[in-house]
């Protein structure tokens, strides 16, 4: 049966490079707070719906792959219950997808909050919302930073083999404002992407900020459901395949006065 697509006319926000070679200014998060100064500017993409042709992308082809995988968790309202019951779900996922040896989560963000939720002064953590700037969230030296802060003891033997940066992006409610896109890696050459420092409760990352190219192709699914789980490959130490694919939140003019998107991303160190 043929699925009618949804391509989205929009906009996306990229870094707004001055051009003189300074680095993009830090963010920092913590205290319930996050700083975020850095100047983007909006570029015009059509977003191809992949609905019905799901299966043509991978994380090894394009640095993304839909799932279909039911969680016995419902609300993700609290912290414990998605550390005790939906993080064991997120680890045998990623291991029955890749055959990792090993998973270790670092952490996870739910987003309930309106679109210019970063705007809402202190305590607008508690307000988090869709990220609408095009990203990577960790760069391939950020990538080798959160290894050693979450492994100190073992990261040098983990560096001699394959390890992975994975977010398991999945819907609480079905979507239609503000959905994620994902750029296919192959279209984005490393010479587009600059390292940006993210300072987040102690732990100084560094993340990929993007210049804006034309060629990028970007893709995402119409009405994401609860059931539909996107994995985004932030890093791979494996130079052959996608290391990494850009993501961001997008505006579908159609839904725009719908309620907030309501999503989990959970953030996965992935062993082999």
């Amino acid at each position: 049966m043929t699925v009618k697509k949804h391509h989205v006319a929009s906009k996306l926000k990229y870094w707004d490079d001055p051009g003189d070679g300074s680095k993009p200014t830090p963010i920092f998060i913590g205290k319930g707070h996050i700083t975020n100064k850095r100047p983007h500017k909006e570029h015009e993409f059509t977003i191809s719906d992949v609905s019905g042709d799901e299966s043509q992308y991978n994380l090894d082809s394009h640095g993304f792959q839909w799932c279909q995988h039911a969680s016995y968790e419902d609300m993700f309202t609290d912290d414990e219950r998605i550390k005790a019951a939906y993080y064991p779900e997120c680890e045998q996922l990623i291991k029955t997808t890749t055959g990792a040896r090993k998973v270790h989560i670092f952490n996870h963000k739910v987003r309930r909050g309106p679109t210019q939720w970063h705007h809402l002064g202190l305590q607008n953590l508690a307000n988090r919302g869709p990220v609408t700037r095009t990203h990577v969230d960790q760069s391939y030296d950020g990538a080798e930073r959160r290894l050693r802060w979450e492994f100190p003891a073992e990261a040098d033997a983990l560096l001699e083999k394959r390890y992975q940066i994975i977010n398991v992006w999945r819907p609480i409610r079905t979507i239609l404002k503000d959905p994620i896109a994902v750029a296919d890696s192959t279209s984005v050459p490393d010479a587009d992407l600059v390292g940006a420092e993210m300072t987040e409760d102690g732990f100084m990352g560094e993340s990929w900020v993007v210049r804006h190219n034309p060629s990028h192709r970007w893709y995402y699914k119409f009405g994401m459901t609860p059931q539909d789980v996107l994995l985004i490959k932030c890093f791979d130490s494996e130079e052959k395949v996608a290391r990494r694919a850009l993501h961001s939140a997008f505006e579908d003019p159609a839904y725009q006065d719908c309620d907030s998107r309501q999503s989990i991303e959970v953030r996965c160190l992935v062993l082999y």
